[in-house]
């Protein structure tokens, strides 16, 4: 039997190991899409406690939590302390197994803080002291963290409007990891609330110096904003969507309906499509000019319970798998682009399992020989960043595509101890390619060929792919 979480850990041949150990984990940290607070890394913020580190924020361990009949107090709220809030976490941990927060779990306490104790009531108390104490030394800060893990980029998710202060703070003093924004302009299509739209206009206005009374003003300050986070070191944008919008518009009807939600009235649903459309294309005519590369994240149904949405806000742990068809639209607006000679480097992520082969050929559709890999499947994002989720992305792109091109894992998180989901990532990937050698599925004559690939799909690619 072996013993859990040993050096070994998710590789379960002679192979596999190889790969892993003598290729893979030598592999420095590119984190290309997540969602670190930028004032976090360039304060170097140092943390209070275990609790503090690990809860803050985290809508994954909330949402384990409360389904283990924890009180939301414990979760989110304002009249408990960290250490109350973790001793829940510690009594929920136990119930984790099987789901991938028990594998990461204690990923984070053996290789942050050596503890390889499994957490539960009877041992909460010791490790909470242990990891507490090493966090308040400077090995242990955010910068601390990151270097530990020996993180090279870290790309953060920013809004148009924001100021990229702690980018451009960061940049100036040559902090040696490089903390870049990436453009993320959901707001400036979210035209479903007139009043909130309205309002996000009148932010971009002021901070791009732009008077926006009409659709043309809107997209020139866009712009200016998009020329704004490049000087920063921007190379990536980022779309959060529900599906993809490939509606016919002519000018004059997207002139007409920014002129009606901007006037304070609701729009229709066809309306709603139609400028969601104009934008997307907008957006990606930004980034093709700039070589930047697009993200698609689509497919999530979010703020589900409606009553502790009012309560809690987004981004609380209330969001789930949808069932959108996308296909024809996805389609569409590449197709849109590609035509027109204005398709930049695109990464599709999907969050249902179901869509893993219909992305994987899509991609196909529009690799033009460029740039190698031009057109992306994302790795397995949300729900689907666990072994059998990042196994099927895999295996689909493996069939269908070049997995030898793939550029890898991310971490999408808020936390400054989620970097072993790389390791997690890097693991699983060996192990599928060690097996297929020892079962003679790939010559082990290659074996060179494949620890290369390794390194690439860890590593490699991404810097070549993004530039960096």
């Amino acid at each position: 039997m072996k013993k859990f979480l040993d050096k070994d850990f998710l590789l379960e041949t002679e192979t596999s190991k190889k790969l892993y150990h003598e290729h893979a984990a030598k592999m420095p940290i590119i984190d290309y899409h997540c969602h670190l607070n930028p004032e976090f890394i360039a304060k170097d913020r140092k943390f209070e406690n275990l609790g503090q580190i690990w809860l803050e924020g985290d809508h994954y361990k909330w949402r384990a939590m409360r389904t283990n009949g924890v009180d939301e107090r414990y979760c989110t709220g304002k009249d408990t302390t960290w250490y109350e809030k973790y001793e829940k976490w510690a009594e929920t941990v136990p119930y984790t197994m099987r789901n991938p927060l028990y594998h990461w779990t204690h990923l984070e306490l053996k290789t942050a803080f050596g503890v390889e104790k499994i957490l539960k009531p009877e041992t909460a108390r010791e490790i909470y002291d242990e990891c507490t104490e090493k966090l308040q030394t400077p090995e242990f800060s955010a910068r601390g963290l990151m270097k530990k893990y020996n993180v090279q980029v870290v790309c953060t998710t920013d809004d148009p409007i924001d100021s990229l202060e702690y980018h451009i703070a960061l940049k100036n003093e040559g902090f040696e990891i490089q903390v870049l924004p990436t453009w993320r302009p959901d707001k400036a299509m979210a035209v479903e609330n007139p009043a909130n739209f309205r309002t996000y206009v009148e932010k971009l206005s002021e901070v791009s110096g732009v008077t926006i009374t009409k659709f043309q003003d809107l997209i020139e300050a866009l712009q200016v904003r998009h020329d704004f986070f490049a000087k920063v070191g921007c190379k990536l944008s980022d779309h959060g969507i529900e599906e993809f919008y490939a509606e016919d518009y002519t000018q004059a009807e997207i002139n007409a309906i920014y002129n009606k939600v901007y006037g304070g009235n609701d729009l229709t649903k066809k309306e709603i499509l139609k400028f969601k459309s104009a934008m997307m294309v907008e957006f990606a005519i930004m980034d093709h000019a700039k070589g930047w590369t697009q993200q698609f994240h689509y497919g999530a149904i979010r703020d589900n319970n409606t009553r502790l949405f009012n309560q809690l806000g987004p981004d609380t742990g209330f969001d789930s798998i949808g069932d959108f068809t996308v296909a024809k639209k996805m389609s569409k607006f590449l197709n849109r682009l590609d035509t027109e000679n204005k398709l930049a480097k695109t990464i599709l992520y999907n969050l249902n399992p179901r869509d893993n082969d219909l992305i994987a050929t899509m991609i196909g559709n529009f690799q033009d020989g460029s740039v190698a890999g031009k057109m992306q499947f994302g790795s397995g994002w949300w729900f689907l960043d666990q072994k059998p989720g990042m196994e099927a992305q895999m295996n689909s792109l493996s069939v269908l595509g070049l997995l030898s091109r793939f550029v890898g894992m991310l971490t999408d998180s808020r936390s400054f101890l989620s970097y072993p989901r790389h390791e997690y990532f890097r693991r699983i990937l060996c192990n599928l390619i060690g097996k297929d050698v020892e079962s003679g599925q790939l010559p082990e004559s290659e074996i060179g060929f494949l620890g290369k690939m390794v390194e690439n799909i860890s590593y490699n690619n991404a810097k070549n792919f993004f530039n960096f």
